[in-house]
């Protein structure tokens, strides 16, 4: 823009405008300015005309020789007459000169007029200032939102651990939720879990192998023989603690986004241990509670003639002594009976009843142990005499020798299964008779069938084919086709297969079963 261009946009403006350079000499200013101050014209000095100090208008006019953007400002200048004249100003450099020196453009309103000029320039800057406010606000919101969903989906995934951790019984589930869970609550690459398993299950005897831990996803720290695993480079070592007790480490391998915060880490390794913790408790009661139950039930005579394995396991479920009960009572040179049942319910009161009822059938076997019915009849009748509110489901057979016939009374209690040598069986479907103890005068009703030579007899308690949620039919014919590949299995190992027919299966209730088969030489039950 040239001088003459712009005194010729200037000149029909109301307000003053005027060009002047940085020694306060005017260049340009338009008929508003000299109508406001005859002196305001081309030539004049700013200096000549000011009231104030010329230091105030020096320094006024380096703020506006440097400046970008319009400035605020202030003047006070001499009318012709001598008289005062107050304006409020902006003056900015003019970037569109050409000169060799640079130049200052001041726009003035005259204070004594309506000065709106003055005002507008205020509220467009209160109007920057709540700009930037709100946009600074903004920024901070978007940063809180942002935040409070980080936060949110945290809570949420340790809320996921927290739920599998809870539905964890043994250090083995426990184990398993950590490596599936773990690792995505804290946003890393991977975990691995150390314990130390004499701290968490203590042994129950001197030199007890803790056979039943299988560390499958943990590392057993209490096993010197084991390597102990490496530490890779930047992983982080938390110490769970639970009872003032160390009971191992969770190390944590970071990934691309490196190391959760501490506090993050701390409430992860707390609630591993507590977990732990609880687990360990849990393993160390249901191996005492098994220990009792093994001690409450019966040594087996050793009978000629007569093969007999015996199997029993505690319920996944239960930290508790259980009914279940076997038997066998060698009676004579031609009759063997064999006995097995379930007193209804868990705890010492049923495992107090289970021990009396073994007691009491080998005085009734004594006495009447070659009539099944009678067997049961009198338990009946002695349940419901001495424990009353007590019920039990209950198996007698008998076998005699030389005719091969066996003879049976189910009391409530699922049918013995009868397995051939080449794996097929049937199930003893006799007539179905009431549980023992409800009801008194209860008559039972025996069933009887031939053993061929080789067949085996399997009794069992009801937590061997009962699952959640599962038809009983469903367990029945899993026992048959685990029967199919006993084929030939003696019967220590075919006891052992039917126990554990279903690996890793969820078992809620106590298993006890007597596998026996006639024909061979004897051999001390396990």
């Amino acid at each position: 823009m040239s001088l003459g261009l712009f005194e010729a946009v200037v000149k029909t403006l109301p307000d003053p405008v005027v060009l002047c350079a940085g020694d306060g000499t005017i260049l340009a200013a338009n008929p508003a300015a000299r109508a406001s101050i005859p002196q305001l014209c081309t030539g004049a000095s700013l200096y000549a005309l000011n009231r104030d100090d010329a230091s105030v208008l020096r320094r006024h006019l380096g703020n506006w020789l440097r400046s970008g953007s319009p400035l605020p400002g202030a003047l006070v200048l001499k009318d012709g007459d001598g008289s005062l004249v107050r304006f409020r100003c902006q003056g900015v450099r003019a970037t569109w000169w050409q000169g060799p020196a640079p130049v200052v453009q001041l726009n003035l309103r005259r204070v004594d007029h309506a000065d709106r000029f003055a005002v507008l320039s205020q509220q467009v800057g209160a109007l920057n200032r709540e700009i930037a406010i709100r946009r600074t606000a903004e920024a901070q919101r978007e940063e809180l939102l942002l935040a409070e969903q980080a936060a949110r989906a945290r809570l949420q995934r340790l809320y996921q651990l927290t739920a599998a951790l809870a539905s964890s019984a043994t250090l083995a589930q426990v184990a398993e939720a950590v490596a599936v869970t773990a690792a995505r609550v804290l946003d890393v690459d991977d975990v691995s879990l150390e314990l130390h398993s004499q701290r968490l299950v203590p042994t129950l005897e001197p030199g007890e192998d803790l056979h039943g831990l299988e560390e499958t996803a943990w590392h057993d720290l209490d096993r010197p023989h084991e390597s102990a695993p490496t530490t890779p480079v930047g992983a982080v070592g938390i110490a769970l603690e639970a009872d003032d007790v160390v009971l191992g480490t969770l190390t944590v391998h970071p990934g691309a986004r490196g190391v959760p915060d501490a506090e993050h880490l701390t409430a992860v390794g707390q609630q591993i241990a507590q977990a732990v913790r609880r687990a360990g408790l849990y393993e160390h009661e249901h191996r005492v509670a098994e220990r009792l139950q093994l001690s409450l039930l019966p040594q087996l005579p050793e009978v000629a003639g007569l093969e007999v394995a015996t199997c029993y396991a505690p319920g996944s479920d239960m930290v508790m002594v259980g009914g279940d009960w076997y038997d066998l009572y060698n009676l004579d040179e031609d009759h063997i009976g064999l006995s097995i049942g379930d007193v209804a319910g868990h705890g010492l009161p049923q495992a107090a009843v289970m021990a009396q009822i073994i007691a009491a059938l080998r005085g009734i076997v004594l006495r009447c142990g070659t009539r099944p019915q009678a067997v049961l009849t009198e338990l009946n009748e002695y349940l419901h005499l001495y424990h009353r509110g007590q019920m039990a489901t209950a198996v007698y057979l008998l076998y005699d020798r030389p005719t091969r016939t066996l003879t049976y009374v189910k009391a409530g209690h699922p049918p013995p299964l009868v397995v051939r040598p080449d794996g097929s069986s049937r199930y003893l479907d006799g007539p179905i008779c009431p549980p023992v103890g409800p009801v008194p005068g209860a008559r039972y009703h025996q069933g009887q069938t031939t053993l061929a030579e080789g067949e085996s007899v399997l009794l069992y308690t009801d937590g061997l084919i009962e699952r959640r949620r599962e038809p009983l039919d469903t367990g029945l014919d899993r026992l048959t086709e685990t029967a199919l590949r006993g084929a030939g299995m003696n019967v220590h190992d075919l006891c052992e297969l039917f126990l554990d027919h279903q690996p890793g299966a969820d078992y809620p209730d106590d298993r006890a079963l007597l596998l026996a088969r006639p024909g061979s030489p004897s051999r001390p039950a396990r």
